[in-house]
């Protein structure tokens, strides 16, 4: 117990029993959209899903999956599955992204830190660089936190800064770079001024220069590396307000898709190329544009582009972009500290734990539904098993993955009777969506569904419970659209794809012959989230959740 009174045993639930048990699925990227031709869960042939949709309403219902739902600063931002998965097994809402910068900021923990510490040494002989997006737009970066960064670390030693400046145009009003260029050079002056040499050293648009994603186009990336590092761009000025009013006086100029420039001084050279024994820092916060990027600072091995020279750097991300690829290695902020995870909780109380996905979603059904923690919590009561991916393969190519293998392995684990819960990611609609190949997407639910009735046909013979989910959406919604809701089109008059995730709700749905028949969801709580599903979960074993937990979604009714 403990001084505190804590303790890990959690209440019997007054009506619910226990012994069941219960096997949780997460579709990766399903969530709920209109059905048109570009919603591929809509196209595919999904009979269980539809099952489940069109079956009890009391048993189905939408859950939020992106924005404050997930820990993350606003509405705006789309989930994602690292988020998602913390908020499944965490059942409470952790600060993540933005809002995880903003608090290192403001305390000063940000310079406490490991990342900070190993640039740090830098900061005596060489140049700090900065590189990411210049905008307030919030989804990527923000500037006030870049101005923040570079007071901190000019009081903390840093002699010799350059900032690589990225263009927007796409989360704030095209045109709003020159804005925000002069008022980082109105900073990088005042820096001046105090004794540090601190000045932009390079640019380029976002969409043409360094963020680029989902390896969709390396060249991007090479374009930002040859202006960033190597200090050589088709374009040259003397300052980078006269640099970004030049280019966008071009015809058809826009600040998504500026050309790359350097700036040089008065004898022609650039003024701020990567050297050997020099810091880099990435400032966005938002990961999947910087993860490309991250691999060709941090990578030995790499092979994507001719980087030509490769400075020995010490490099940091503002926070770790790939948590299955641990990538970066040093980053500037830590990722929530998540305690009392549901699987911690369950496994003390004897719930006996297999979970399952293959390799690009393994992390996510362990590592990330444990609170950002790695290995068992007790070996003798867990067993995670990992089916590896197709590799050296684009996902479209093989939209049916590793589904099926999945499925058998959650169906045998339920079959054997060693386990109270079954834990699977299905990745389909999540991998193969982010291809943008339609066709391959409406394949990819189809195998998604038929996993899950292997999973569910298991759960039947058992006498167990089911409770069906997912981390966010994507497959569901596969075109860019415009305000009213139309599908975008380029200009050449074809639609244009939406590759990425969506701010799309998800489904949960329960049931199963060990179901309690009184079980139905509640329809008392404001705006339910991915969160309140780990208290569900507790429920179903039998237990009552922890007081500070987001509230479960289900209620027991008398009959």
């Amino acid at each position: 117990m403990g001084s505190s009174g804590f303790s890990w045993t959690l209440p019997d639930h007054p009506k619910l029993p226990k012994g069941k048990p219960v096997a949780v699925v997460v579709l990766d990227g399903w969530g709920e959209a209109n059905p048109d031709q570009y919603n591929c869960i809509h196209v595919a042939q999904t009979p269980v899903m539809d099952s489940l949709k069109n079956g009890a309403p009391e048993k189905w219902r939408l859950v939020k999956a992106h924005g404050t739902a997930v820990g993350l600063p606003s509405d705006d931002d789309m989930g994602n599955s690292e988020v998602g998965h913390n908020a499944l097994g965490a059942g409470r809402i952790f600060a993540q992204g933005a809002k995880l910068v903003d608090q290192a900021l403001a305390s000063g923990k940000i310079y406490d830190g490991d990342g900070f510490n190993y640039i740090k040494e830098s900061f005596e002989s060489g140049t700090l660089h900065l590189i990411g997006l210049l905008s307030d737009g919030g989804v990527h970066s923000r500037l006030d936190q870049l101005q923040l960064l570079l007071k901190g670390v000019s009081e903390r030693g840093a002699k010799k800064i350059r900032v690589h400046i990225l263009t927007d145009g796409r989360d704030v009003l095209d045109g709003s770079s020159i804005g925000f260029v002069e008022t980082l050079e109105n900073d990088l002056l005042e820096l001046r001024a105090k004794g540090v040499d601190a000045q932009i050293a390079s640019g380029g648009g976002r969409m043409y220069v360094t963020m680029d994603r989902y390896e969709n186009d390396w060249d991007v990336v090479k374009r930002g590396w040859d202006a960033q590092v190597l200090g050589e761009a088709p374009y040259k000025f003397k300052s980078a307000l006269e640099a970004v009013k030049t280019l966008r006086a071009q015809p058809k100029a826009n600040d998504q898709y500026l050309p790359p420039f350097v700036i040089v001084d008065d004898s022609g050279n650039a003024v701020g190329p990567v050297l050997d024994g020099d810091a880099v820092v990435t400032i966005n916060f938002r990961a999947d544009r910087m993860v490309m990027l991250a691999k060709a600072l941090e990578y030995a091995d790499f092979d994507n582009f001719d980087r030509v020279r490769v400075p020995k750097i010490r490099y940091a991300g503002m926070l770790q972009y790939d948590g299955e690829l641990k990538l970066p290695s040093r980053y500037l902020v830590s990722p929530p500290e998540i305690d009392r995870t549901s699987g911690e909780y369950l496994v003390k109380n004897g719930i006996r734990t297999f979970a399952c996905s293959e390799t690009v979603k393994f992390g996510h059904v362990t590592f990330f539904w444990n609170g950002n923690r790695s290995g068992y919590f007790d070996a003798t009561k867990e067993e995670y098993v990992e089916v590896p991916s197709d590799s050296g393969i684009t996902f479209n190519v093989a939209p049916n993955m590793k589904a099926l293998e999945i499925a058998e392995k959650a169906r045998d684990a339920l079959l054997s009777g060693k386990f109270d819960q079954v834990r699977v990611n299905l990745p389909n609609g999540d991998m193969v969506g982010h291809t943008g190949d339609i066709e391959a997407t409406v394949v990819a639910c189809k195998a998604a569904d038929e996993a899950v009735k292997i999973i569910l046909d298991a759960v039947e013979q058992v006498g167990g419970i089911y409770l069906v989910t997912a981390d966010h959406g994507n497959a569901e919604d596969m075109v860019k659209r415009n305000k009213s809701g139309k599908p975008l089109l380029d200009k050449n008059d074809r639609i244009q794809i939406l590759t990425s995730h969506t701010l799309q709700p998800v489904p949960v749905a329960i049931g199963g012959p060990g179901l309690h028949p009184g079980v139905k969801f509640r329809n008392d709580i404001q705006t339910p989230g991915l969160a309140n599903v780990a208290a569900t979960v507790m429920n179903l074993h039998g237990f009552e959740a922890p007081a500070d937990y987001e509230q479960t979604l289900i209620e027991v009714a008398d009959n």
